[in-house]
Formats: structure tokens, C-alpha cells, sequence
């Protein structure tokens, strides 16, 4: 009988965890069709800005920081909103190794006009969280992708896929 109660307990706690998710998801994807609606980008993008509302990265490497992503992803990213004049890139004044980047007047209208992201509220949550919790969450979902056999390597910001390398196509040999 214990081991019923037990068995139950599981299942109740994968429910918990997949309706978690499905509950992340949701609100990820109905934010982004919203984002893409209202603001006309994407939520990375419209998430990068709202990092930068604070004041310019002094290198991507910070900016890939306030992002909580690595530095060739937050890169992709910066690199579409300048394009779109949302942002400004220019060489440090103290290391003219390093890009700075800075919203664009044209990039503060853009976020004084959009919905806040899911991602915000997410990182938000996350820093309320305890240390320890904070710790004990990334162990576990860790764990589970690795256990259900997904990669977990530097992924992409949130709904902001990497570009991809054409396929070369395959010779083919023209009969002498």
C-alpha cells in the first residue's frame, strides 16, 4: 500500500513539473506572438533592449552576462538590432578592442512601447528565489535534460535560433 502512495507521489510530481513547463512554454510563446505584434521583433531582441535600458554593456561579454546566455549568442542578436538602428555599436573609448553597445533613440521609443517579456518575469522570479533554491532548480533541470537525452550546450536566447550553416549539397558525377 506504501508503495502505491509513493508511485502516486511520483507521477503527481511529474505532472507537477511537465505542467510547469507546458505553463513556461505557453507563456513564452503567446508573449512572443505578442512581442512580434506589437513591437515588430522578437522577444530576444526586445529582451536584449530591456538590458540595455539600464545603461550601454561596455563589451558583449557583459551584455552575454546581463542576458544570463553566452557572449555568440547575445552577438547574433545584437547584431539584428543594430541593423535595425535600435541599438548603437561603437568602440570603447577605453578599449578600443571592445564594442559598446547602447540603445538607439529609436530603440528607447521601441521599449517604451512594448510588453514587458516573459523572460524579465522569469529571471525575476529566479533571483526571489533563495540561493540554495536557485542552486537546487539548475542542478535538477540539469539533470533531467540530461537524463531524457537533450543537449544542454550553450543554447540560444529564448525563441532566437542560431542562424543555420547552408548544407553543402553533395557532388554529383556527370557520366564521361
Amino acid at each position: 500500500m506504501a508503495s502505491h502512495g509513493i508511485a502516486r507521489a511520483r507521477r503527481d510530481d511529474i505532472a507537477a513539473a511537465l505542467d510547469a513547463v507546458r505553463s513556461i512554454v505557453r507563456a513564452l510563446r503567446l508573449n512572443a506572438h505578442a512581442i512580434e505584434r506589437q513591437a515588430g521583433i522578437g522577444g530576444a531582441q526586445l529582451f536584449v533592449l530591456q538590458q540595455l535600458s539600464a545603461g550601454p554593456a561596455h563589451s558583449m561579454n557583459e551584455l552575454a552576462e546581463r542576458t544570463h546566455t553566452h557572449q555568440s549568442s547575445v552577438s547574433v542578436v545584437a547584431a539584428k538590432l543594430a541593423e535595425r538602428g535600435l541599438v548603437t555599436r561603437a568602440p570603447s573609448a577605453t578599449d578600443r578592442r571592445r564594442m559598446e553597445i547602447a540603445l538607439s533613440p529609436r530603440g528607447r521609443a521601441l521599449l517604451r512601447e512594448a510588453p514587458p517579456t516573459v523572460q524579465w518575469q522569469l529571471v525575476a522570479g529566479l533571483r526571489k528565489l533563495s540561493a540554495a533554491r536557485r542552486a537546487a532548480l539548475a542542478r535538477g533541470l540539469e539533470a533531467w535534460l540530461h537524463n531524457a537525452g537533450i543537449e544542454f550546450a550553450s543554447p540560444p536566447l529564448l525563441f532566437e535560433e542560431r542562424p543555420r550553416t547552408p548544407r553543402r549539397r553533395k557532388a554529383t558525377r556527370v557520366p564521361a
